[in-house]
């Protein structure tokens, strides 16, 4: 407050004495450079980071079923035929909206998945009302993270760069830019209210910035700016129980988004390093157990053979502190550190193995497909017929959002009033055995169930419980 006063004492006082002296003060303004400055105006930062970012709207196409007729009844069909007074399905098309950043002269721009997931077209309007189509470059559900291109025939984008966003302190000032309820471009300016939070949710890849700027629907994708005016993170959810902006905003961390860039475009799908290793909290009953004198950090529970983990000799027991200098209390923070890392490139771990405290480069790799996937549509004259299974990789399970521990054979899919559906299984659905044995690969489960002699007995696993079911031709 001191400073504050000071810095307006200042240039109150310079003020009086070029009017004194007879001069007129012209009003300038230029890009913030120091907390002077900052204090006075947010408008060069905005001035000079409004034009990268973008508006995005959306159309897809819905189905819509018709509603049963009454003359579709079997009475009336046997006076009028079949098929009288029945409705066709009608198609409606659904509009939706929300906001993007250049990120690239080229054109590349950071959306949402949620904003684009489905859509037939994206359209994207500039600042400057010039409007494009775009193209879906990369999508990335686990992250909510896409990737848009639209061409300026060679004519550079207004763009933003990117802040590493681990400098971040809680209490630093942030703005927000989007397109809230449609409205048109809105800026609001708040403060970075927490680090690292989660959703909780299994493969929660996550981390997200916590802010107090008002973040509305339609934000979604927008720019979260530091006083540099670089990219902080990008604007993602909002905590409301109405709808609108009450304080807690979420954005996904620069960082993040420059990995799933670099890992994903250049194969135009979304590829992530994987450590292979599972692992727990380290509570107060844990480290008293491990005679460590702190709670916090992973205690590794195993380590899938072939992993990075494993080539970079991590092992059970161990416990994970540190990835490249930055502090990992839980899973979750070990996942996001790892995720934020370069294919091709180390990170080096800190760990406690009994009371020795160790250094381990540990080679950052995709999880592996191994064995392939080798799905196949069952059919016959079996129980599972209309089931699609496939057969769990680490990155076969990752990507559905499954430990990639699990191993075995799984439903990926069950079409609509097929044997399978009847019978209750459900996409997820892990096969565990038929007929007491146990099922290893796709092709050892089609020959099982076409070979047992009408009788089958089948157990699965669904949300880590086993069910079931015996059948009978």
């Amino acid at each position: 407050m001191m400073f504050r006063k000071k810095v307006i004492t200042a240039v109150i006082g310079l003020t009086v004495a070029l009017f004194a002296s007879g001069f007129s003060v012209a009003e300038t303004r230029v890009v913030p450079g120091s907390e002077e400055q900052i204090v006075l105006s947010y408008a060069p930062l905005v001035k000079k980071a409004a034009p990268a970012v973008v508006n995005i709207f959306t159309k897809k196409t819905i189905q819509q079923r018709a509603r049963p007729s009454l003359f579709n009844d079997p009475f009336f069909e046997q006076f009028f035929g079949k098929g009288f007074g029945s409705r066709k399905s009608k198609k409606r098309t659904q509009s939706s909206l929300g906001s993007g950043v250049i990120v690239n002269a080229d054109g590349t721009i950071v959306t949402n998945y949620h904003v684009i997931a489905g859509a037939d077209e994206i359209t994207v309007a500039l600042q400057d009302r010039r409007e494009f189509d775009a193209v879906l470059v990369l999508e990335d559900e686990r992250t909510d993270l896409a990737v848009l291109r639209i061409d300026g025939e060679g004519e550079p984008f207004p763009f933003l760069e990117f802040y590493n966003s681990d400098k971040l302190e809680i209490g630093d000032l942030v703005v927000a830019i989007g397109n809230p309820f449609g409205v048109g471009q809105t800026v609001t300016s708040g403060i970075v209210s927490a680090l690292g939070r989660t959703t909780g949710t299994l493969n929660d890849i996550k981390s997200f910035i916590q802010t107090d700027a008002a973040i509305n629907p339609g934000n979604s994708g927008g720019a979260l700016l530091t006083m540099s005016g670089k990219i902080a993170g990008i604007n993602s959810a909002i905590f409301s129980k109405g709808g609108g902006s009450l304080g807690i905003g979420f954005a996904i961390p620069a960082n993040l988004v420059q990995s799933v860039l670099k890992n994903g475009l250049a194969t135009g799908q979304v590829i992530r390093p994987w450590l292979g290793a599972d692992g727990q909290t380290v509570t107060r009953d844990v480290a008293e157990g491990l005679g460590l004198d702190r709670t916090g950090g992973v205690l590794v529970s195993s380590v899938y053979e072939g992993s990075a983990a494993d080539l970079g000799g991590l092992k059970t027991g161990d416990v994970i502190v540190m990835v490249n200098g930055y502090e990992v209390l839980d899973p979750q923070a070990l996942l996001y550190r790892f995720s934020t890392g370069i294919i091709g490139e180390k990170a080096a771990l800190q760990i406690y193995r009994g009371e020795e405290i160790r250094e381990l480069n540990i080679p950052l790799m995709t999880a592996p497909e191994t064995p392939e996937r080798d799905l196949i549509a069952l059919s016959g004259q079996q129980p599972l017929a209309g089931a699609t299974v496939g057969n769990l990789s680490p990155a076969f399970a990752l990507e559905i959002g499954i430990p990639a521990s699990i191993k075995g054979v799984i439903i990926t899919e069950v079409q609509k009033r097929s044997v399978a559906a009847r019978y209750g299984v459900r996409a997820g659905d892990l096969v565990r055995s038929v007929n007491q044995q146990k099922v290893r690969t796709t092709r050892q489960l089609n020959t099982l169930l076409l070979e047992a002699e009408g009788r089958w007995t089948i157990t699965v696993v669904r949300k880590g419980r086993s069910l079931t079911f015996q059948v009978s031709r």
